[in-house]
């Protein structure tokens, strides 16, 4: 499929299984927040994080095609580095020097647990365009990332499923500005795609989606983004358990610094000035 047809039904299904989710918390006595109940601060917020999950979706989607996926999470996955700094720079919060031993483990392991996925005996080509395009996922992720503070009023399952339907619309209208809607059908054309794009869409986004923003809530988005860098040594373990693939001794070590580093964070201090771990209560209007 082409990167416009999966991000567009990777999306719809995660926002499917999310208004699930955001139904079943409405049975359960949580509201459902208003959009006119929301300041404009955090609407902006909102829309700041939307932009930056589309443009980071298609631009690691094409970023696959043009080059390899380890040389793309390589290029992504200096986004860690990139939430420190605007954490130092613009939110004025420095981190705690156990947080930078972590992200510098953390880095390092990642790079060794990717780097091992390369061939040496099939040459490395990079492609100017497909490593820009990864940098780029990087840059939208930090911006996702350091943007969720501004609409931190609306609980977290619902954010999540805001954005991922306002993907879903912003996908279809770019594939028809595009003429790449035919790119869309595909999957009604081809039957054999629906559980890959099932399982994409509900493990792939709609959990991680809200997840990854109850996260950030939770323990801050420097920190997030240095546990999220376990991703890509879960991503190895399970090709070798499922797919039979060897992992080599410099990804072994490289897996045992992340988890090293996401055992410091635990014993670093919480940090100041994270987000709120609940809804601000926004009263109605009148």
């Amino acid at each position: 499929m082409t990167p416009i047809g999966f991000a567009t039904w990777r999306a719809l299904f995660g926002a499917i299984l999310l208004a699930v989710v955001v139904a079943a918390m409405r049975r359960r006595g949580r509201p459902i927040i208003k959009p006119r109940q929301l300041p404009r601060r955090a609407v902006g917020a909102l829309a700041i994080a939307a932009a930056s999950g589309i443009v980071l979706n298609l631009a690691i989607f094409i970023a696959f095609g043009r080059i390899t996926v380890a040389l793309a999470l390589l290029g992504f996955y200096t986004y860690p580095a990139l939430v420190a700094v605007v954490a130092i720079v613009i939110e004025r919060r420095r981190p705690e020097r156990l947080e930078l031993v972590a992200l510098g483990l953390a880095l390092a392991g990642m790079t060794l647990v990717v780097l091992g996925q390369l061939d040496p005996t099939s040459g490395l080509v990079v492609d100017a365009l497909g490593l820009g395009l990864a940098l780029l996922a990087s840059v939208a992720q930090t911006v996702y990332i350091t943007s969720s503070r501004g609409y931190a009023v609306i609980p977290t399952e619902q954010a999540a499923t805001i954005l991922l339907w306002i993907a879903v619309l912003a996908y279809v209208l770019i594939a028809g500005a595009t003429g790449s809607l035919d790119a869309i059908g595909e999957p009604l054309r081809n039957a054999a795609v629906w559980p890959y794009l099932v399982f994409a869409g509900l493990l792939g986004a709609g959990l991680p989606s809200v997840l990854f923003l109850a996260a950030i809530r939770l323990i801050g988005p420097v920190r997030t983004g240095i546990l999220a860098m376990l991703e890509p040594v879960t991503g190895t373990v399970l090709a070798a358990l499922i797919l039979g693939e060897t992992i080599g001794p410099i990804q072994l070590l490289g897996g045992v610094l992340v988890i090293v580093a996401g055992v410091l964070l635990q014993r670093a201090p919480s940090p100041a000035g994270a987000p709120p771990t609940h809804p601000i209560q926004v009263p109605a209007p009148g």
